[in-house]
């Protein structure tokens, strides 16, 4: 955690004033429910004890004054006429800036200082934390009426119509309504959810596999497109079905054969990955994690065989991870192409766990990778002195 005296130190430093306020906005990782979420299906995240951290001050004046702590540079721009930077960070913050204003919220400028300690491109959403740190800090400094679910759509929309990626709706909304100790089954369709507790003697373990996710943004358009097809396909029998969350199995294998692949394993992954999902929450909900565990483990080879997501060395994590000691479940989370694996571990075993996958790992692509041990957060809020939330 990232220490928020040292953060307000450093405002004061630059700015010659102290901040008003600090928030934070975690990053997320997400148990099961892979690319279902732009499909209006269900997914199942956690936010994580990472966050990206914003101390703010409000301007009277147009003025929107930004610097990275991490990343050492700024930038500045006029809140009445926003426009995109060429410089991609920048376009995450002017994006949601631009989305308030769209929906009618009024803002005046602001001095901010952006601070995170979620690991950048490896699939643990820093990008949606950064959008929803930055949308919260507006909201309190210009005293914004606003529900959690509203800060999600925009900084959503800022980054599908600003920055230019297609992302669904679970990153933002995880990050705005994350739950200490729970993970959220979440209904990407109506944003309904229910938070489900994690058992005590389960330890959530990510392994950044440092492989840089170079395709990721192209490849994630491209199976958004696949998945519309296989939409437009089925509605000759189904005209009635909007998304591939609408879509059965049984819908599927009556018409499989009219889907040429890659459309049809495409569309597999999904509607068997809604199942999953729904399966893994109700397993969790009885205290079922061996249930869990296979289920993410179902849910990679789907990733892996029928999505095309994964590469070599990520499957190398995910089988080493399968036959190590306590571990009841492991998968690759996020986009793919590279980032991260996340395992149901049990606690007593984490500390053998670790070391074992990372010298598995090296051993077979000579790559090191990093673990974090995480624990599940509240969402977006005020930031305490001991960098926790603030009700």
């Amino acid at each position: 955690m990232l220490d928020t005296g040292t953060l307000r130190a450093r405002f004061q430093q630059h700015y010659g004033i102290p901040p008003s306020v600090i928030v934070r906005a975690p990053g997320r990782v997400n148990l099961i429910g892979e690319h279902t979420d732009y499909n209006d299906g269900f997914v199942f995240p956690v936010a994580i004890d990472r966050a990206t951290y914003v101390a703010a001050r409000l301007r009277h004046d147009q003025l929107v004054r930004v610097a990275s702590s991490d990343l050492n540079e700024e930038d500045t721009f006029a809140i009445d006429q926003i426009e995109r930077s060429n410089r991609p960070w920048h376009n995450y913050i002017r994006g949601v800036a631009l989305a308030l204003r769209v929906a009618g919220h009024p803002l005046l400028g602001a001095d901010l200082l952006i601070a995170s300690d979620v690991p950048r491109g490896a699939g643990l959403s820093s990008s949606a934390a950064l959008e929803v740190a930055v949308g919260y800090a507006f909201q309190v400094l210009n005293n914004l009426n606003m529900l959690g679910e509203e800060l999600a759509l925009l900084a959503q929309g800022a980054e599908n119509n600003f920055v230019g990626v297609q992302c669904g709706i679970m990153d933002q909304l995880i990050a705005v309504l994350g739950r200490a100790d729970h993970a959220l089954l979440i209904d990407c369709r109506d944003l309904s959810y229910r938070a489900v507790p994690l058992p005590p003697s389960v330890a959530v373990v990510i392994c950044d596999s440092h492989i840089p996710r170079t395709l990721a943004a192209s490849a994630y358009n491209q199976r958004r497109q696949e998945c519309d097809m296989a939409v437009q396909l089925l509605r000759r029998w189904y005209p009635g079905i909007r998304a591939l969350r609408d879509v059965s199995e049984d819908h599927l294998a009556a018409h499989s054969d009219a889907l040429p692949e890659p459309i049809r394993s495409r569309a597999r992954h999904v509607v068997r990955e809604n199942r999953r999902t729904l399966q893994g929450a109700e397993a969790l909900e009885r205290g079922d994690v061996v249930t869990f565990g296979r289920l993410m483990n179902e849910s990679h080879a789907s990733l892996r065989d029928d999505y095309q997501v994964s590469l070599p060395d990520i499957d190398i994590l995910v089988e080493t991870a399968h036959h190590l000691a306590g571990c009841y479940g492991s998968r690759l989370t996020g986009a793919g192409f590279g980032g991260c694996t996340v395992s149901l571990v049990e606690r007593n075993e984490v500390e053998s766990f670790s070391r074992d996958l990372l010298r598995v790992y090296h051993n077979a692509t000579g790559r090191t990778a990093t673990i974090y041990v995480c624990r599940a957060s509240d969402g977006v809020g005020r930031a305490t002195d001991n960098a926790g939330p603030q009700e």
